[in-house]
């Protein structure tokens, strides 16, 4: 089963986006913020210890095609963002 989760952003706070998902049974925070740098949004996964497990760009998949957001850090769920939805995805 996928859950979807709206990216909905909140400029007046900080951070602009948080939800806690459930990655792998466990509960992560993960927080959207603006690199101004980089001019684009980033996606961070931290633990319940506030430890960084991900952060990265945040990189929109295709409705046909799966970027996974943190590849390789869960075994069995996997989180995308889709651009055109504009909703996270998380399975299982």
């Amino acid at each position: 089963m996928t859950t979807l989760v709206a990216l909905t952003l909140n400029n007046s706070a900080s951070p602009p986006f948080s939800y806690v998902f459930t990655l792998d049974s466990a509960s992560y925070t993960g927080s959207v913020t603006w690199n101004v740098y980089a001019q684009r949004w980033y996606f961070t996964l931290q633990d319940q210890l506030a430890n960084v497990v991900w952060n990265g760009p945040l990189v929109g998949s295709p409705l046909d095609y799966d970027i996974p957001l943190a590849p390789g850090i869960f075994t069995t769920s996997t989180i995308l963002w889709r651009e055109d939805t504009g909703n996270f995805e998380v399975s299982p």
